[in-house]
């Protein structure tokens, strides 16, 4: 990754009622301003959620721009076990088309989340988040790049206004 700038991602598992809509849109924004900036390694966290739509949004734009490299962070091997169907194949989708796949733990322990966490505010120049709420895991992540002196952009707020149908700029 030497000489290439990296944009990593952290956010909710959930996306709230009315972001669903615009949520492609933004992120695709989002995306293209880190592709300008001269970011080419994107690194996801491979859970449920915005991750799985950030990863469907990056996985489409690398068709038209095959310099971008899809790394997937995922704090276990067996991350997936208790996951619905349909969320199991296309996180199994996803891992077939990813660049490259780290497992920061072999196996689930109470620190690996924290740990996948920490490695995507390390090794990211620019982190986009969907956070909603202080308390989150996600919110630690975004916190945690900041520290680090990262830029970092929360989408929440914004598709919050637009799904209130308040003007954004």
């Amino acid at each position: 990754m030497i000489g290439m700038k990296v944009c990593s991602f952290t956010g909710h598992r959930k996306i709230a009622p009315g972001h669903e809509e615009h949520l492609p849109v933004l992120l695709k924004n989002a995306l293209r301003y880190a592709y300008d900036e001269g970011c080419r390694y994107f690194i996801c966290g491979g859970a449920l959620g915005f991750d799985t739509a950030v990863a469907k949004e990056l996985i489409a734009m690398r068709m038209l721009n095959t310099d971008i490299r899809i790394i997937l962070a995922l704090p276990c091997k067996n991350q997936s076990e208790n996951w619905s169907g349909r969320a199991k194949s296309m996180y199994e989708y996803i891992l077939s088309v990813a660049d490259e796949v780290v497992y920061t733990s072999d196996e689930y322990t109470d620190g690996c989340m924290k740990k996948r966490n920490k490695y995507l505010a390390e090794r990211c120049d620019i982190m986009i988040s969907y956070v909603g709420r202080a308390g989150s895991g996600s919110s630690q992540t975004a916190r945690m790049a900041e520290s680090l002196g990262k830029r970092v952009y929360n989408l929440y707020p914004r598709l919050s206004a637009m799904a209130e149908g308040k003007k954004t700029e």
